[in-house]
């Protein structure tokens, strides 16, 4: 039987960080390595083993090969990537601790995906053989050229009857709450699997969760039905997921999800997590989402599925998460010891 193709379509950006907890004041040297939201997310689902192709622009010189071949490393379709442009977008990390957050800035303007045009991608050919569909809000925002051209990749996907999924994602360095509604209530009209954080449906769609404080780690589940139920009535999602992070300090966090399937609510198990590097958490979560989607798993499996992926790659530096399947199922099934496998 052939493996299921997801194709997904974003940035890729140099990611330079300090090393371990070093601040950027303190930084002699940065770490280089590469990620991005739907870059994440194919990553995932080439080490799960099925056919992930990503789709961005990035310029010909030795960086832009240098993001190409952190892909092809792990097996993700590079073959329909753009090339053109000027720059790999950047964005620096400097990992936090204790009660100290982590912190991001972005050096992404003028990047190469920044100045494609619609007429760069062919979707009809890129999606030709497809099952599914993949992107974040985190590409629309980057401006109003790359939200049409994912426009027109929705578009497309929806007339060739390939699934499409959206990581609300919602990036307050890139775009006001404001735009965000405004071009992702037009997105989300193609979309059919919706993920999202508990701060997503708030910022953009101002749907908000009752009794629920995210900054103090609070969390109310019957609140997010009601968020969900909202989404749903706006958009007619077929599935919705929830990511809730009770945030203890930035490196212990209370990790689950609810997963709606249209008809009930499925709520998986909560990790307490210690971490190694949470960027690329909810990316990981999407992965295995669709992963399990593709697998025919049941709501309740799927969802215990892309938490315990989501779990592991806080253990894992980097924005990639680099785990088996069968890993996941592992701890999805109970196995949360971190004992030593000999």
């Amino acid at each position: 039987m052939a493996k299921k193709r997801i194709v997904t379509f974003g940035e890729i950006m140099l990611r330079l960080a300090p090393e371990g907890y070093y601040r950027f004041v303190q930084a002699e040297k940065y770490q280089a390595t590469y990620g991005g939201g739907e870059a994440n997310v194919a990553v995932s689902l080439a080490n799960y083993g099925f056919d992930a192709a990503f789709v961005t622009r990035l310029p010909e010189h030795e960086i832009g090969q240098a993001a190409v071949n952190s892909l092809r490393r792990f097996g993700v379709d590079t073959s329909c990537i753009v090339r053109g442009g000027e720059r790999v977008g950047i964005y620096f990390l400097e990992k936090g601790a204790s009660q100290r957050p982590s912190k991001v800035i972005y050096d992404r303007a003028g990047s190469a995906i920044c100045t494609a045009g619609r007429e760069d991608f062919c979707w009809e050919e890129i999606l030709e053989g497809a099952d599914w569909f993949h992107f974040t809000g985190i590409t629309p925002a980057l401006n109003s050229t790359v939200a049409q051209i994912c426009l027109d990749a929705c578009k497309a996907a929806k007339k060739a009857g390939i699934t499409v999924s959206c990581d609300l994602n919602y990036r307050n360095k890139l775009w006001s709450r404001e735009k965000a509604g405004e071009v992702m209530g037009k997105l989300c009209q193609y979309v059919d699997v919706c993920i999202a954080n508990e701060e997503d449906a708030a910022d953009v769609f101002q749907i908000y969760a009752a009794d629920t404080n995210v900054t103090a780690g609070e969390v109310n589940v019957e609140g997010y039905k009601e968020v969900v139920r909202q989404l749903c009535d706006r958009f007619s999602f077929q599935k919705v997921a929830i990511t809730l992070r009770e945030s203890l300090s930035a490196n212990d966090n209370n990790w689950s999800a609810m997963l709606f399937d249209g008809t009930d609510y499925y709520f998986s198990k909560k990790y307490k997590m210690h971490i190694v590097d949470r960027v690329g958490g909810g990316d990981s979560f999407g992965g295995g989402l669709i992963a399990a989607c593709l697998s025919g798993y049941g709501a309740l499996e799927a969802i215990e599925f892309a938490v315990a992926a989501s779990c592991l790659k806080h253990s894992v530096e980097g924005d990639f998460n680099m785990v088996s399947m069968g890993e996941v199922a592992k701890l999805a099934a109970g196995n949360a010891s971190g004992r030593v496998q000999r």
